[in-house]
């Protein structure tokens, strides 16, 4: 099988692309990425020299680039990772969302029109569903959850879902869609959460949380997730979408804190800063159909998890230290610096 792993240079994405090219030595991956400012070459450093690998550089938006590649290459599946995804940046510059997000994913759409496909696989979020409240703990997204969102990341989101199970239904393009809760661990950009602390932890910076840090999230490691990618384009049913949780709930503050005491540093560090604009409360997945249709549970527990991922910033400091020491430490400034 010939499978084209789009954004397979960042996070999701890059770890999707290990987990396929050793487990799967038969297939042939192709991975697609335009390398912005959160594709990163280092991440798919441990599989380059592979056999069965091969990487394309554009951007899923290059209609000409999509078409020759899908023609060259006659791929079996598509696995669509590429995306703007953090909500602050979609806050800042709502535009180059719309383009990658939305008219990407309709380019890679009108690809598989043109050439045809065996399954189309869109990796969504929950955060297409808005928020749920803090009260109201019995409360979880379902697949039949309304879409109800809250910035102009998860609009571009719900946006390509639609487009996605339009063209199922227009064009009979055998697709897929999943949508994950917070995923964590390893090749994590610094500027989300959990990865953004570890870094400042470990250079004694001060650790901003947004409010009071009350905002619970569902996080996910990012294997068990890409785990439940692989079962769903070889089993899923076609047209279906499915939701990925990992049944690992925490507030921010919760998250801050247990990295905080893993790496032995002072809670002093903490430094609350002015909320985000329309900041969702509370997220949380109830993921019984893919476990009732396809067998999957999130298999890492939070606690170890966190563990696996503070370890491997350890370990591989060389890859995010150059990170944020170029583009991404004036983002950080601008993001940050005035709160």
């Amino acid at each position: 099988m010939k499978i084209i792993v789009t954004g397979g240079a960042g996070f999701i994405g890059g770890n999707f692309v290990h987990l396929m090219v050793n487990k799967y030595p038969e297939d042939q991956i192709i991975c697609l990425d335009a390398l912005t400012y959160a594709g990163n070459m280092e991440t798919l450093e441990p599989v380059m020299n592979k056999p069965n690998f091969k990487f394309v550089k554009g951007d899923i938006a290059d209609r000409e680039l999509v078409f020759h590649l899908f023609k060259e290459e006659k791929p079996d599946v598509i696995v669509n990772f590429a995306a703007e995804s953090h909500v602050d940046r979609s806050i800042t510059d709502p535009g180059i969302f719309l383009k990658t997000n939305i008219l990407g994913t309709g380019v890679l759409l009108d690809a598989c029109k043109e050439f045809g496909i065996q399954r189309y696989h869109q990796v969504s979020t929950d955060e297409v569903y808005g928020d749920l409240p803090l009260d109201r703990p019995d409360l979880f997204f379902t697949e039949e959850t309304p879409l109800h969102t809250s910035s102009p990341y998860s609009a571009s989101k719900a946006s390509a879902d639609l487009l996605v199970l339009a063209y199922h239904r227009t064009f009979q393009i055998p697709v897929t869609i999943s949508r994950c809760s917070n995923n964590y661990g390893p090749y994590h950009f610094p500027e989300k959460l959990i990865p953004l602390i570890i870094a400042n932890a470990l250079n004694d910076k001060p650790l901003p949380v947004y409010g009071k840090g009350e905002n619970v999230r569902d996080w996910l490691y990012v294997e068990d997730h890409c785990l439940a990618i692989d079962l769903i384009i070889r089993k899923g049913k076609v047209g279906e979408v499915y939701n990925i949780g990992g049944h690992n709930e925490k507030t921010n503050l919760e998250v801050v804190k247990t990295v905080i005491h893993e790496l032995g540093k002072s809670e002093d560090l903490i430094e609350y800063v002015t909320d985000r604009p329309g900041h969702d409360m509370r997220y949380a997945i109830d993921p019984a159909k893919i476990h009732r249709e396809l067998g999957w549970l999130p298999e890492t527990k939070f606690e170890d998890g966190i563990k696996k991922t503070i370890q491997w910033y350890l370990d591989h400091k060389h890859w995010w230290e150059s990170i944020i020491s170029g583009e991404y430490q004036n983002y950080y400034e601008k993001q940050y610096g005035n709160r």
